[in-house]
């Protein structure tokens, strides 16, 4: 139960942590007249993230690898099966192509080369270079292709830029909404990070699958409640590029960052398992959504229960 608590007191944090991130950081961006386009793309598109960020960035730095890889790769299939499920039962996602030409591709190219780059059982310190690479050429691809009005989401990111009220208004509030952030943050994943730990060690599973699961749903909270809001307001373009975005940057800046920091050695059941169910799931939701240009509450019910399969086999025949 203590372990329990420790998670759930970690989970309060990292939420609290990011939201004040996000407002502290997008009242900055407004005071330096950076464009609601790139504050939208950049801050609150990644900064949904933030919670998944600090704690497998704590996690390689405490040498739990098997945590910061299995939070990332957890998120990912989470994200898709679980939250995005969840949304299209609520209401069918409609998406435009144009969006799944950039952002859908993006997300199983990343996973792809996720694949080849664990190839060596590690992620070394040139491995997160390439990730960071990778990032970087598709973080100037979307602004420039979204600046010149190609993208249909570069409307969505203007909104998300601008939508955010109550922001704290002086530099001094900036300042203490940025450094109260990044404090809530690393303290969340501190605590969240030793429930875990217990929690994998009460009941005798790897901490890979503790990882997988339990710390992956926890950091996802901000994608599952921005998506479950946005399809309750039958705005999809939200809750399916929120998802897109998310797992783009959970692959390529988290791991790149992580394993840059630490090399991160790869769990057997991740590369046996995990990465191709995260590969997967990318390629199913791409054809879910190229299919009608929608995804139906057939095919969420279909996703939300390939999760319940995904944990039921985790916490069995993968929980070593």
């Amino acid at each position: 139960m203590l372990n329990l608590l420790l998670v759930a007191i970690g989970v309060l944090l990292l939420t609290g942590g990011g939201e004040a991130l996000i407002r502290g950081s997008l009242a900055a961006a407004n005071r330096l007249g950076i464009s609601p386009l790139l504050s939208g793309l950049l801050i609150v598109g990644f900064g949904t993230s933030a919670p998944e960020l600090v704690v497998s960035i704590e996690a390689a730095l405490s040498e739990r690898p098997d945590i910061a890889i299995g939070n990332v790769v957890g998120s990912n299939i989470g994200n898709i099966l679980l939250i995005l499920g969840l949304c299209a039962l609520i209401t069918p996602l409609a998406v435009k192509p144009l969006v799944l030409r950039r952002d859908g591709v993006t997300v199983v190219a990343a996973s792809i080369l996720f694949l080849v780059l664990v190839g060596g059982d590690a992620l070394e310190r040139s491995d997160a270079a390439i990730f960071l690479f990778a990032l970087a050429a598709y973080l100037v691809w979307a602004y420039l292709t979204e600046r010149s009005g190609e993208i249909p989401s570069a409307e969505l990111h203007r909104a998300e830029g601008k939508e955010m009220t109550s922001l704290p208004k002086t530099t001094l509030w900036i300042a203490i909404a940025i450094v109260l952030g990044l404090g809530l943050l690393i303290a969340g994943s501190q605590v969240l990070l030793k429930g875990a730990v217990g929690i994998a060690e009460s009941f005798r599973v790897s901490e890979a699958v503790i990882g997988l699961t339990l710390v992956a749903v926890g950091t996802s909270l901000p994608e599952l409640s921005i998506s479950v809001i946005a399809a309750l307001r039958r705005h999809a373009d939200v809750a399916i590029g929120n998802i897109l975005g998310s797992n783009t940057f959970n692959l390529l800046g988290i791991l790149g960052i992580s394993a840059f920091l630490q090399p991160l050695p790869v769990h057997e059941r991740i590369l046996q398992f995990d990465q191709w169910v995260m590969l997967g799931t990318s390629l199913i939701l791409l054809i879910f959504l190229y299919t009608g240009s929608r995804l139906s509450r057939l095919e969420g019910g279909l996703l939300m229960l390939g999760y319940v399969v995904y944990v039921g086999l985790s916490f069995t025949i993968f929980s070593s």
